[in-house]
């Protein structure tokens, strides 16, 4: 079950502080509870992008986002993840997630998140996220224009167009046999 508690929480937290802008990292802290491991007791793989997405919602809060979003009936999607695991996280260990927005393109925005315990990283993630309209994107261009950032495009890194240009070649729908 999606962990409401915690999102309403950090939501109540983001919103108590200062803005930030495009680029500027947000950090969301907690503590790895029982029912976020899996049977071999580590943080379970599908909980870290869980645990990840309620620092990605309080940084939309944060860059002003989220408040456009509700003033023009947008949605946010995820348009792709891609992490990365490196070293274990188990029950009861106190963690932090960092989120900031890294690049946009034509079509999306790229947030980078890492996870660290005790200083180190254990985890990251890659997400292009988008913007939508009836079920349309809403170009990430005019996101920034009512964000007041029409300038923000930074270039993005060369493994971020990589990761891109790689999903372009990806097949969909899937060509998974029945």
């Amino acid at each position: 079950m999606y962990p409401f508690h915690r999102q309403i929480l950090e939501s109540i937290r983001a919103a108590r502080l200062p803005p930030l802008a495009p680029g500027e990292t947000h950090v969301h802290r907690f503590r790895v509870l029982p029912w976020d491991i899996d049977p071999f007791g580590d943080l379970n793989n599908g909980r870290i992008l869980t645990l990840m997405d309620i620092g990605r919602i309080a940084l939309a809060q944060r860059t002003g986002l989220i408040a456009v979003m509700r003033r023009r009936g947008w949605g946010l999607v995820m348009a792709g993840s891609v992490p990365q695991y490196r070293k274990r996280v188990t029950m009861l260990q106190k963690v932090e997630t960092r989120s900031r927005l890294v690049a946009r393109d034509e079509r999306f925005v790229y947030i980078e998140q890492a996870m660290f315990r005790d200083g180190a990283a254990t985890a990251a993630v890659m997400c292009r996220t988008a913007i939508t309209l009836n079920g349309r994107l809403v170009p990430p261009e005019r996101v920034a224009a009512e964000l007041g950032r029409p300038g923000w495009n930074p270039p993005a890194p060369n493994w971020v167009r990589a990761w891109s240009a790689a999903e372009a070649l990806r097949p969909w729908p899937p060509e998974i046999a029945a």
